[in-house]
């Protein structure tokens, strides 16, 4: 190959390549498909300002504006609308074109920035483009020698997957305006696209139905969103860049519907509104008429409400109780030769899916809407995984993949990071089977949560899920991901996110002010029990106050993830210089930390069952330094002593207040004690 050949194929694989996209120089997530850095910086002082022309843009003039806000909480320099200007500026932003009104799937999102010490440009095609590349530029800036400054770069950057959302459930928990919006503004901040409003379920019917007020007004407890709300909702999302795709729950996960009308209902009445969490019996009856009647008013409504192309209509868990009870449906099954409940909502579905056509709307549900006799213009929504979302491609479905992106399962943020819409089955689709694979989307169930933890619950965690929807296939560096999570977290905390700022207000309500510190050393290495076990370990229902230790703790424990992964270097021989003394330092605070909780653990009725956790941290902690005593000492500990300790593992493996100590895995590694029943089966 000649030489200007060579040197231009190394500039290009430099360009491209995610490791040298992950430099740690940009922290930046989800990481832009093709950085390259250049020479010096540009300075961010009270001198800067950015022009656009939005001439005829309200959207692009809007983002311009927030940006310089946002430009201002980062670097605390004052920066007013003044520096908004039409001439030349320090950051030049230009969009071909305003895109569609509403937001459509699809819709071009890439751009182009280019950093230099002079000056900036950001390019795009549209609008929506602007949007994410000023988000990246944002992410860019850091503290420099002299003041804030920008890194000389060039990014050419767009989405992997067009459809990148995020599901909020505020039926079992219902969740205020400003709640939402500020999620809203961390989802931007990633460079999602899709807000999913899930609006009903068993427990709350949440939209005002002019039509049909009885909706609200008797399925709600007064929880409900007015429709001059959601429009003003629906606004702010479109102003940042996002679509909001609302979903009704039927047939089935209706009851709240039946509270007000029960004669759409499979069975008897009445009905009320259900207070605990599962799959219950009750279902539309998909047998009568006028059952499509009500919902052809109904959603021709909501498709005036909500603008966007897509309409879901849930379709999951109906579990067929009150069809196969019911002499009337199922004479009419037989008549209509359907073998089972699964034609039977096939058939709903058939019905359903002319009335949402009608009203200008593509149908989506989730799995179990799929039968291969619908039209191929519906979107399968999968919560069963690869597999389900591969075969609904290859049957000519449109799909997004939700299975293992459950952020209200509590896993830790690698677990949701290596889940990819196209791994597994979906590695084997054709190049047009492929296509057809839309996404995913990162669910926030709500049993357990309320408008003070929410945010806990989706951030950072969901940034992890945005990244590896938006950057290329191969980025997939896990110890990379962490490290630009924590810059993420903090930079999502700044912009208003609350999942930072609203521990310790919690944590003074258990235990007082000048307990936090204990109380908070505690929490700091544990985490809520996992997938469906909180559930299964104590009765809840949506009248339960959420307002307990595990309420507050944090998903996933940074600490004890650190703790663990230092153990395992030392264990490895692969020990980083302050490993031993950060483990030593580490363990002596949690032995002792005990003594320092202990007079508090009674003064409290939310404190009470913290006690055994913090017993049970301070003697994992001592049995874990007398380990560390003897690996460093180069002795070796009695099987004798070991089996008495052995009860010290098997109590802190079990759960407490629905919560785990994280670095039981790490101490047991350092002791060589395994517990009874490993900590993942209390999962």
């Amino acid at each position: 190959m000649p030489m200007h050949r060579l040197l231009a194929a190394l500039l290009l694989s430099m360009l491209v390549h995610p490791a040298f996209a992950q430099s740690p120089d940009h922290f930046l997530m989800p990481m832009p498909q093709q950085v390259a850095s250049g020479d010096g910086e540009l300075t961010i002082d009270p001198a800067f300002t950015i022009s656009a022309n939005a001439s005829s843009d309200a959207r692009l003039h809007s983002a311009a504006e927030r940006f310089l806000e946002n430009l201002t909480t980062q670097t605390g320099i004052l920066l007013t609308p003044q520096a908004l200007v039409t001439e030349k500026a320090v950051l030049s932003v230009t969009a071909d074109s305003p895109g569609d009104t509403p937001q459509k799937l699809g819709e071009d999102e890439s751009y182009t920035l280019t950093v230099s010490s002079s000056g900036a440009e950001l390019k795009a095609p549209t609008t929506l483009g602007v949007l994410r590349g000023m988000e990246t530029f944002l992410q860019l800036i850091k503290p420099g020698a002299n003041g804030f400054v920008v890194p000389a770069v060039t990014i050419h950057d767009h989405p992997r997957f067009p459809w990148r959302g995020l599901l909020i459930d505020v039926s079992r928990h219902f969740i205020p305006i400003k709640v939402l919006k500020r999620n809203l503004d961390s989802m931007a901040a990633v460079k999602m696209n899709v807000f999913h409003w899930h609006l009903s379920e068993d427990q709350g019917f949440r939209v005002e139905s002019k039509i049909f007020p009885k909706l609200q007004q008797m399925g709600s407890d007064g929880q409900f969103y007015t429709q001059q709300q959601i429009t003003d909702l629906i606004a702010y999302a479109h102003d940042r860049g996002i679509r909001v795709v609302p979903e009704f729950d039927l047939p089935g996960h209706s009851t709240s519907w039946f509270v007000g009308y029960p004669q759409l209902s499979s069975g008897d009445g009445p009905y009320s509104i259900e207070r605990k969490w599962g799959i219950f019996d009750p279902a539309m009856d998909p047998t009568k008429d006028s059952t499509y009647e009500f919902l052809d008013k109904f959603i021709g409504e909501m498709a005036k409400l909500f603008p966007d192309a897509y309409f879901h209509v849930g379709g999951d868990e109906v579990n067929g109780n009150q069809w196969n009870s019911n002499p009337r449906i199922q004479a009419f099954m037989k008549m209509h030769q359907l073998k089972d409940d699964h034609d039977l909502q096939a058939y709903f579905n058939t019905r359903l899916l002319t009335i949402v056509k009608k009203h200008g709307k593509h149908m989506e549900g989730w799995d179990e809407v799929l039968h291969p006799e619908l039209p191929k213009d519906i979107i399968v929504q999968s919560w069963r995984g690869q597999k389900s979302l591969a075969a609904a491609a290859r049957q000519g479905f449109k799909g997004i993949l939700s299975s293992g992106y459950y952020i209200d399962l509590m896993q830790p943020a690698s677990q949701h990071y290596v889940v990819d819409p196209l791994s597994g089955d979906g590695a084997n689709l054709t190049a047009e089977e492929a296509g057809r694979v839309m996404g995913g989307e990162a669910c926030m169930w709500s049993e357990f949560v309320s408008p003070e933890n929410i945010d806990s619950r989706v951030w950072p965690r969901t940034a992890a899920i945005a990244e590896r929807l938006w950057s290329s296939q191969d980025v997939k560096d896990i110890d990379s991901m962490y490290r630009r999570l924590a810059t993420t977290s903090d930079w999502l905390g700044r912009r208003g996110a609350t999942h930072q700022s609203s521990y310790r207000p919690m944590l003074e309500r258990i235990i007082g002010a000048d307990g936090v510190p204990a109380l908070k050393t505690l929490a700091d290495v544990l985490e809520p029990v996992k997938g469906y076990r909180r559930g299964q370990l104590r009765k809840f229902t949506s009248q339960t106050p959420l307002n307990r230790l595990v309420d507050a703790t944090r998903p996933e424990s940074d600490i004890a993830r650190e703790f663990n992964a230092a153990v395992d270097r030392l264990m490895e021989g692969k020990a980083h210089p302050d490993d031993a003394a950060s483990i030593r330092s580490w363990m002596e605070k949690w032995r002792n930390n005990n003594a320092a909780l202990q007079p508090r653990l009674g003064g409290s009725f939310l404190i009470t069952e913290v006690a055994p956790l913090s017993s049970d941290l301070a003697a994992l902690a001592a049995v874990g330094l007398q380990s560390l005593d003897a690996k460093e000492k180069g002795s070796t500990l009695s099987a004798d002593w070991l089996q008495q300790q052995k009860p010290v593992f098997d109590s802190a493996a079990q759960p407490k207040g629905e919560l785990l100590i994280m670095v039981l895995p790490g101490i047991s590694k350092l002791a060589g004690i395994t517990p009874a029943v490993p900590q993942r089966s209390q999962e």
